[in-house]
């Protein structure tokens, strides 16, 4: 038997059997489960399961399992269940609302799964936009055909991104997928430079991304609010004209001016708190980075990333960010070299490659979060690097990677810098974990 068929079967067991699940989903590194019966699950085993590296309760079941990994197993639990991946089972019963939800949390989710389905999109065309960049700076001539082609590759995702958006966020709350793309287009159409409005020409792409959400989620409200007002013989008519009518005139009236206010708003304020924060803002941002990731919350911070890549082609958040995994790496590597315990040196150098690379959450769930304090000491770690990378104004241009991965993508030739800032976090957060972070007793009772 197949290591990924065993743990989809071992899995599908603790989680009270394979009728008890309601829907099977995956990100990077997760298994996302909707069970039936909360009651039918056995945490503690599920925890114990072979290859699952930690399990997190919240609006889904999420099964920290790893890249690669986790793609496999949730192929297998998608035979075993016969639901595809992704989809729900209606017959069985609402999924669980969580337990501590807020408002705030529920709004970084719901923008999080808009744009979770194109990480892998985004993470290849940024590789590969860092590609073509780094060959540019390198001395490459810029008419050169092959790489005009990198470049052609690379920026598509990101020259019709608002159409995904759009396309997503009608998905993400019950519209017509097709409206919410409507809205993308809408938002950055270049013909909008052609009409005046009260003798100023309109500006395609104003408001960006938010614009979008914006739009497209109020494609939804009127959709449904028609759809009720309308004959059923004259839906498959009414329902989409009025809809993207209305919403149309709304969006050029109202929403793109009232979205650039805010896309404005935060990417300027953000900007103004790195330049007077410096080191500190660095260092806050940074160190506080893991406890998002360690509820899901970080994908919410999207569309910061993608308005700033929008307004001035880079994000000089996310090298910041990234020094969260690399004070990780470096609390994990102490812990390895200090521990005896056989079980979490095999868990660490499962992990490890995969750290460096800037997937995160194995050592998150694996190591220091289960053992207490190093995750602690690997937030300190993180938050050195992250005061190193404010200072150095690093830059990235595109999203979706982190760590060792995000090299390619640094701009202003900056490569060194960022990896200094990785080394810093790396050093720190070994010292921080050696010295105070970690103590044997600690794996005995993992």
């Amino acid at each position: 038997m197949k290591k990924e068929q065993r743990m989809a079967e071992d899995i599908a067991k603790q989680l009270g059997g394979i009728n008890n699940i309601r829907s099977i989903a995956h990100c990077m590194t997760r298994l996302r489960i909707n069970v039936k019966d909360e009651a039918a699950v056995h945490l503690s085993a599920l925890r114990q399961v072979e290859g699952v590296m930690g399990v997190i309760e919240d609006d889904t079941l999420q099964i920290v399992i790893g890249p690669g990994t986790v793609n496999k197993v949730a192929a297998e639990l998608s035979k075993m269940v016969g639901l595809v991946i992704g989809e729900v089972d209606e017959d069985r019963v609402e999924a669980k609302k969580q337990k501590n939800s807020t408002p705030l949390k529920n709004l970084l989710r719901k923008v999080g799964n808009i744009f979770i389905p194109l990480i892998p999109g985004l993470v290849a065309s940024g590789i590969i936009n860092g590609i073509a960049n780094f060959a540019k700076n390198a001395g490459a001539d810029p008419n050169a055909t092959w790489l005009q082609i990198l470049l052609l590759i690379g920026g598509g995702l990101f020259a019709f991104l608002g159409i995904l958006v759009g396309m997503n966020t009608a998905k993400e709350f019950g519209g017509t997928p097709v409206l919410g793309a409507i809205a993308g287009i809408l938002v950055f159409n270049p013909a909008l430079a052609t009409v005046k409005l009260f003798d100023e020409p309109l500006v395609p792409g104003r408001g960006g991304l938010f614009a979008v959400i914006f739009a497209a989620w109020l494609m939804t409200v009127i959709e449904r609010q028609v759809r009720k007002a309308v004959s059923s013989a004259v839906d498959i008519i009414f329902t989409p004209l009025l809809t993207v009518l209305v919403v149309g005139l709304l969006t050029i009236l109202a929403i793109q001016p009232a979205a650039r206010i805010l896309s404005d708003g935060i990417t300027e304020g953000t900007k103004a708190v790195l330049d007077i924060g410096g080191a500190f803002a660095g260092a806050v941002l940074a160190g506080t980075f893991l406890p998002l990731v360690m509820v899901g919350l970080h994908h919410g911070l999207m569309p910061i990333h993608m308005e700033f890549i929008n307004k001035i082609q880079v994000t000089p958040i996310l090298p910041i960010l990234a020094m969260a995994g690399a004070g990780q790496v470096g609390a994990a590597i102490a812990i390895f070299v200090k521990t005896k315990n056989k079980k979490l040196r095999n868990i660490i150098k499962g992990a490890l490659p995969v750290g460096f690379l800037g997937i995160g959450e194995p050592l998150l769930y694996g190591v220091t979060l289960p053992l207490g304090k190093p995750f602690i000491t690997a937030c300190l770690g993180a938050a050195c690097g992250g005061a190193f990378q404010a200072i150095m104004k690093t830059a990235s241009l595109g999203i979706g990677v982190s760590g060792l991965s995000l090299l390619p993508l640094i701009t202003d030739n900056k490569y060194v810098f960022y990896i200094a800032g990785i080394v810093i976090a790396y050093t720190f957060g070994f010292i921080f974990t050696y010295l105070f972070g970690f103590k044997e007793e600690m794996a005995d009772n993992l």
